[in-house]
This record gives C-alpha cells, sequence and structure tokens, in this order.
C-alpha cells in the first residue's frame, strides 16, 4: 500500500519543491499542472516513486474534476493507505484596481485560485467517500494553499485576495460537513508565509501609481524575509503530519 498524494501547481516554485519532496517509494503522486516537467519524472524513477503528471488547465475546472474523479473511481482502495489533495496552484492577475484588471485574467484567477480547488475537493470528498463507504479506513485530508492576502485586504489586488478568502472559507464550511460523517476527512486552508518565487516578482514589479503597497514587498526581498520554495515546502509538508491537522481549518505555518 501507498500514500496517495495529489497536487496541483506541481510545475514551478513551491509546488515544485513540494512534489520533489514527495517523491519516496512510499508515495504514490499525481500531479496536475500546465505542464509536464521531465527532469521530475527522472527523479521519481530514480526513487522509484509512481509519479503521474497530467497537463491539465485548471482553468477549465470542470474538465479537471471529472478527469480527477473518473482516476480515483478507478483506482483500488486497497492498494491506498491514506489519501490527501494538495491545491496549490493559484494565478495573480494585473496588478491594479479591480476596474483596470482585464475581464479574462480576472476569471482566471477566480477559475484557478476558488472554482478549481472547490470542483477537485468535491470529487476527491465524493470518491474517498465511496472508499469508507465500502470498508476503507485510511485517514483523508485536503490541505488548500491560502495566503495573507485572503485574511487581509490589498489594494490592486481583488481578485487574487477574493480567491484566497473564499479558498478559506470553502474549507471551514467543508470541514463542517465532514464532522458530521463517519471517518470524514479532515481539511486545511494554510498560509505558507512569503515566500520568494515567481509571485513575489510579479508584486515587486507593480506599477507604485497602481499599487500602493508595491514597497512592501520590495523591502521583503532586501530584508532577506522571504522563505525558499524548498523550506517553505518542508514547513507545509510538516503541517499535514501533525496530530491536530484539521482542528483549526484556517491555520498559517507561522501558527505554534
Amino acid at each position: 500500500m501507498q500514500h496517495l498524494f495529489i497536487l496541483t501547481g506541481a510545475s514551478r516554485g513551491m509546488g515544485l519543491a513540494m512534489a520533489r519532496q514527495l517523491l519516496s517509494s512510499g508515495n504514490r503522486l499525481l500531479c496536475l499542472s500546465r505542464q509536464r516537467n521531465e527532469a521530475l519524472q527522472s527523479e521519481a524513477e530514480a526513487r522509484s516513486c509512481r509519479l503521474e503528471q497530467w497537463a491539465q488547465d485548471l482553468a477549465d475546472a470542470g474538465s479537471a474534476a471529472a478527469r480527477l474523479g473518473q482516476w480515483l473511481d478507478q483506482l483500488p482502495p486497497s492498494t491506498v493507505a491514506s489519501a490527501t489533495l494538495i491545491n496549490n496552484a493559484g494565478v495573480i492577475p494585473a496588478i491594479a484596481p479591480l476596474d483596470r484588471c482585464p475581464p479574462d485574467q480576472l476569471s482566471l484567477a477566480l477559475r484557478v485560485g476558488l472554482e478549481a480547488p472547490m470542483q477537485l475537493t468535491a470529487v476527491f470528498l465524493r470518491a474517498t467517500g465511496h472508499w469508507v463507504d465500502n470498508g476503507w479506513r485510511g485517514p483523508r485530508k485536503v490541505l488548500n494553499i491560502s495566503s495573507g492576502l485572503g485574511r487581509y485586504p490589498m489594494a490592486s489586488q481583488a481578485p487574487y485576495c477574493a480567491a484566497k478568502a473564499g479558498l478559506d472559507h470553502f474549507t471551514r464550511c467543508s470541514a463542517l460537513d465532514e464532522a458530521q460523517r463517519p471517518h470524514g476527512a479532515r481539511l486545511v486552508s494554510l498560509a505558507p508565509g512569503v515566500i520568494d518565487t515567481d509571485m513575489q516578482v510579479q508584486l515587486r514589479g507593480g506599477d507604485p501609481a497602481l499599487f500602493p503597497d508595491r514597497q512592501r514587498f520590495v523591502d521583503l526581498q532586501s530584508q532577506g524575509v522571504l522563505s525558499s520554495p524548498e523550506a517553505a515546502a518542508t514547513r507545509v509538508l510538516a503541517w499535514l503530519d501533525r496530530p491536530d491537522f484539521g482542528d483549526n481549518p484556517v491555520a498559517d505555518v507561522r501558527d505554534a
């Protein structure tokens, strides 16, 4: 039996770092990203880890969810020791006030950052819930990668902030649902701290005339307080192993 991990946004940044850290002979890893990573595939083979990668557009959340649901329905539960879904993918649209954000970018941010996690979580809970109904008793976990921007407003970031706030709140709601079910899943929406990724580069490159908080992100880099993707991935994955995982469905890696 293997520990099953399903991870979105594994092509770069913290998502790629998490994927690499999950490459273990005891794990089975499915990655949903914009493109396959051949180096990751080679690493998986070297570590005897079963890795499958889908080049999946998460903006088409319905298609991604249907594909995942079919895949899980065909997976023999007897081969799975535990099942974990990590919704990591996210998109920052144009850094500008809402009325100046291109409609297609606004839609993309909400589809990838909120609709896709909800759709994927729904099929994950449904499929693994059927396993439970048929006697499977492995732990089930959903880890949604949130952000401080889902909890604190910021000018020129309405779509991204809204997506992360929605991620937090749907996690709370689904956690309440699962608490009512025998052997229910545990869910957490986790803020991973400030990380040195392409997203930070985007924020530092914002137009100061449109993005009043730009200097804050410039200062974070110059002060050396950004975590590396690898260090952030380690802290995030360690959260999954906490005995109290799910007791607080909205959390921060900096919490005690």
